[in-house]
């Protein structure tokens, strides 16, 4: 009598015919055909898609939560300490006045009264200047006679509060007011803006009746400036602070003078340009040759000077 096989011969002969036609792994007598095998395998590759899109739609809502948390950490560089008029090496003509803002702020400016012209200049800085680094923008107008006052932001220069667009425009709003009481007419007031202090230049030029409006490296908006940097990113929805130029320039009626150096590579040139064609007249536009966002004043002190006298004349009186 032949002993009897362990295993099943008849099982793996009938696995063995079947491998040829449709088997791909065995498991046991079991098969999984081919057809069976690419379901799985597409089943698996949407289980990694759909997993990979779930993780970068996390990942990418992280990091515009992160973006809209930190949105003025990254507009707003506000120097920490205050400096004293007689450590800063400022022209001997200004004086410290102080202000409080409708809110309750109290700030500080630095302000040289006109001597033998009719017109008062009011700077608003950049987004990373202060009052001793701005200083030095001021002695080409004081030396021409021109009144300038240094207004500083809530938040900078070592002064109480936290720079908002709502509490730029109350700082200004202070001032100019504090202006006005010292016996300055609003129609011998030039506002000058550069950088981010150019929209708070426009909202005040919204507001009050002045003289003229200047703006150094102007922008349209902070949405259509954070979508340049942050193109991944709605900023026209998330943005928290807009200075919508692009928006007020256009109910605005008095002398304008919009200035960029044709290397800015912090606001776009082009920016100006656009807010100059939707400006109302009368109005100027240059474009200073070489020159980038910090590095324009010493020509655009000249230039505003000679504008200021052309287009702002004045025949009232002097006011001291």
């Amino acid at each position: 009598m032949k002993p009897r096989q362990i295993g099943g011969d008849s099982n793996a002969a009938s696995c063995a015919r079947t491998i040829d036609t449709k088997c791909v792994i065995p498991f046991g007598c079991s098969y999984i055909s081919r057809a069976d095998s690419r379901v799985a395998c597409y089943g698996e590759i949407v289980r990694v898609l759909r997993i990979s899109i779930v993780f970068a739609v996390a990942l990418y809502l992280t990091a515009m939560a992160i973006f809209f948390v930190t949105q003025r950490s990254l507009l707003y560089y506000p120097s920490r300490s205050y400096t004293a008029l007689a450590d800063a090496h400022a022209n001997t003509a200004f004086k410290e006045i102080s202000v409080r803002t409708q809110d309750g702020i109290d700030l500080k400016a630095w302000y040289a009264p006109a001597i033998n012209k009719p017109f008062t200049i009011v700077f608003f800085h950049g987004n990373a200047d202060g009052l001793r680094t701005a200083a030095q923008i001021a002695d080409t107008y004081i030396a021409a006679g021109y009144g300038f006052l240094l207004t500083e932001y809530r938040g900078y220069s070592g002064l109480p509060g936290s720079p908002t667009e709502t509490g730029l425009y109350n700082d200004g709003r202070a001032f100019l007011k504090e202006l006005q009481a010292r016996g300055v007419e609003s129609s011998h007031i030039i506002l000058y803006g550069h950088s981010l202090g150019t929209g708070v230049a426009v909202q005040m030029a919204s507001e009050f009746h002045v003289g003229g409006l200047m703006l150094l490296a102007p922008y349209l908006s902070i949405p259509k400036l954070a979508q340049i940097d942050f193109p991944f990113f709605p900023s026209s929805l998330l943005a928290l602070d807009r200075f919508d130029n692009e928006k007020k320039i256009k109910s605005i009626r008095m002398p304008l003078l919009i200035v960029n150096g044709t290397s800015d590579q912090v606001i776009p040139p082009s920016q100006g340009k656009k807010l100059y064609s939707l400006a109302n007249e009368p109005k100027e536009f240059h474009s200073l040759s070489g020159r980038g966002h910090n590095d324009a004043f010493d020509e655009f002190a000249p230039l505003s000077i000679n504008w200021i006298e052309r287009v702002c004349r004045d025949s009232s009186p002097l006011v001291p």
